[in-house]
């Protein structure tokens, strides 16, 4: 592929006041049957489904978003079927939308050399722009990750899982919870190369603003806007995390979508839907920004 540096293509699209990120959690067995498709033998195929069913999703958003995260688990579920399936996904996204990067939502995070293995499979096999990591081993162990200056470095910082509190928000000596510190030392150590990012729920708006304010005009990948939060309006959802998100230009952020978007509705208008809750992310953040 042409060079393709993740940071510049995200700022793009920023300019462009693009700040949605559709997450293709492609669930198979959520897939409408109108994106349904047979394989070789009798039945549904789910590789066949999947790659059809994310082509859908990426030809009607992707004027509208500043990048798509797939999430690698729903993919791996199928075996070798299943990464020929997201390497497709890829693909398509680069020839639908190229100056849209990918984030590979794979949380990956090794001793050293086991990382060589991850950075190829990533970057190398998928061609994804970016990756998500996680920062237990130390800056040490993702190095081979720190030093793909082209991509981007999205490290888990405080998630939107319920049970994220276990761990991120231990309190440290210093009176800090461990969510801080992990936000001031990517910031400060890990960012040399000017290309990594942070994962901070949506949920937590609070939190979130203390990250902003630690980590300067670094991106954010904001997961957990609407489902997560359906006992919230997403207009509210909207408001607080543009506010305590956006970066001093107004900048900075990644809001992902999931389920919200992709899973909409089931029925055959399921790509028009997603449109018109892409649209409705789109135009409530730049409304609030």
């Amino acid at each position: 592929m042409d060079r393709r540096n993740f940071r510049e293509l995200l700022e793009e699209r920023w300019a462009e006041g693009k700040f949605v990120c559709v997450g293709l959690d492609s669930e198979f067995t959520k897939i409408p049957e109108a994106a349904h498709r047979p394989g070789v033998g009798v039945g549904v195929d789910p590789a066949n489904t999947i790659v059809a069913f994310n082509r859908a999703i990426v030809e009607v958003t992707h004027d509208l978003v500043c990048a798509y995260k797939p999430n690698v688990a729903f993919y791996e579920a199928y075996g070798p079927e299943g990464m020929m399936a997201l390497q497709q996904t890829i693909a398509d996204i680069h020839a639908i939308a190229p100056d849209v990067p990918v984030i590979l939502d794979a949380k990956r995070g090794d001793i050293d050399n086991t990382n060589l293995g991850y950075v190829a499979a990533a970057f190398d096999y998928l061609e994804a722009d970016g990756i998500t990591v996680h920062p237990y081993l130390g800056a040490e162990s993702l190095q081979k990750f720190l030093a793909c200056t082209e991509k981007g470095i999205f490290v888990l910082c405080l998630t939107s899982n319920s049970g994220a509190g276990e761990f991120q928000r231990l309190i440290l000596k210093n009176d800090e919870p461990l969510y801080r510190f992990v936000a001031r030392r990517v910031a400060s150590e890990w960012n040399k190369n000017n290309n990594c990012g942070l994962v901070v729920g949506a949920m937590y708006p609070d939190e979130l603003s203390e990250v902003r304010g630690l980590v300067g005009d670094m991106p954010i990948l904001m997961p957990g806007v609407g489902f997560q939060q359906k006992d919230v309006p997403l207009e509210k959802q909207v408001e607080q995390v543009v506010s305590a998100g956006k970066d001093s230009r107004g900048r900075g952020m990644v809001v992902n979508s999931s389920r919200g978007i992709i899973f909409a509705l089931k029925g055959a208008d399921f790509a028009e839907a997603a449109r018109r809750e892409t649209q409705r992310l789109h135009d409530l953040i730049n409304r609030f920004r």
